[in-house]
């Protein structure tokens, strides 16, 4: 190789290398220890993690519902209130109010297309969840869920999880690449950087790192914490029709 081919592999892989550098610190935001890591968590990713906290609480809402109205004596109502308390702070006013409606909505509607046309009832949805989420706040607050409350809870329960997991698909792979797409990546990058500051005035410091350690607790206390518990059952053996 001669020194004119040296100096031009050299110049390559210190244009390789710089491009990897620009790739790993690209990115709508990065959270400290994914920078420690050398990763990337765009909006979009971050958006959804936040809603997979929120199922999280849809999950515990669904199981509880069953119990509640059979034996409501025998569900902690602390816990329940709690994990409403929590989809209230961190799905209602910062997920959905500091961030979807004050600048993903707006920026969909104004994009127009499908996504545009899903918002009014993702707005309508969100003041019902409200709606439900004071109502459970309300029935749990004596400590207890008095008998005359169970069977309705459980059924609101039931239908706020229905609504809230389709809800949350929507967002996921219509509303949130739309916001993606409109924007571009200069504004997107913006944004993230805005919705990082709102995060972290709401809550002191990583408000989903906050959240996961406060509904793996409830997860905890209800006697839902372990994932295998959910496992499905196998199908049943056997030619069809038999």
């Amino acid at each position: 190789m001669t020194n004119q081919d040296r100096r031009s592999a050299l110049v390559s892989l210190a244009g390789v290398a710089l491009a990897g550098s620009a790739l790993a610190l690209g990115g709508c935001k990065d959270r400290d220890e994914d920078k420690e890591q050398g990763g990337e968590v765009t909006c979009n990713e971050d958006l959804m993690r936040e809603h997979g906290v929120l199922r999280r609480v849809l999950i515990v809402y669904r199981e509880v519902a069953p119990k509640l109205a059979a034996n409501p004596a025998a569900i902690d109502a602390a816990a329940l209130a709690n994990a409403a308390k929590l989809f209230q702070a961190f799905g209602e006013h910062y997920h959905e109010q500091l961030l979807e409606e004050a600048h993903i909505f707006p920026i969909v509607r104004n994009a127009g297309g499908e996504a545009a046309r899903l918002v009014d009832t993702l707005l309508a949805q969100h003041a019902r969840g409200r709606e439900i989420t004071a109502y459970i706040i309300d029935r749990t607050k004596a400590g207890r869920v008095a008998t005359a409350d169970a069977a309705p809870m459980a059924k609101v329960l039931t239908a706020f999880s229905r609504m809230y997991e389709p809800h949350t698909a929507r967002e996921d792979t219509i509303i949130f690449p739309a916001f993606k797409k409109a924007v571009g990546p200069k504004g997107y990058d913006e944004l993230g950087d805005q919705f990082e500051d709102i995060e972290r005035k709401e809550f002191g410091g990583d408000g989903f790192d906050m959240a996961v350690a406060k509904v793996a607790d409830i997860e905890r206390t209800l006697g839902m914490a372990d994932l295998a518990a959910f496992t499905a059952p196998p199908p049943p053996v056997g030619r069809a029709g038999k």
